[in-house]
């Protein structure tokens, strides 16, 4: 199996940073959070990969998982980053170096309260299919 993670989220990674509407709301998309990043910010999270080939292709699915954070009072402000990050990503056309037929859907999401009670966060889930070049 050839992995497509570094290739997966270089792409995932450019769209979010491509998008004017999600950069206008936040400090920025990072990979490694600086300490202190100032909120609001969305971070890549972990990314679940397994393949699922076909008889003459070689096929991978991921679940790709953002998070949204936020210091703003209720969840008003996470809610409104998280539907720029939904217009970014869910069912949009999205390249990926070595891959071919990609399809990227929004599974779910989840509104929580941090142990900091300050903190608002937003979990989300990309389902991602794509077959090797």
């Amino acid at each position: 199996m050839a992995t497509g993670l570094r290739p997966l989220q270089t792409a995932i990674y450019a769209k979010l940073v491509g998008s004017s509407a999600l950069n206008a709301r936040v400090s920025g998309v990072f990979d490694e959070v600086p300490e202190p990043a100032p909120y609001p910010y969305v971070s890549l999270g972990s990314i679940i990969e397994y393949p699922d080939d076909s008889h003459d292709a070689q096929g991978l699915n991921a679940l790709v998982t953002l998070h949204v954070w936020s210091t703003a009072p209720g969840f008003g402000e996470a809610y409104d980053i998280f539907g720029d990050v939904d217009l970014a990503l869910d069912r949009v056309p999205l390249s990926i170096a070595g891959f071919r037929d990609v399809a990227i859907k929004h599974v779910s999401h989840q509104a929580l309260k941090d142990p900091d009670p300050d903190v608002r966060h937003i979990n989300a889930q990309y389902r991602v299919h794509m077959t090797k070049e």
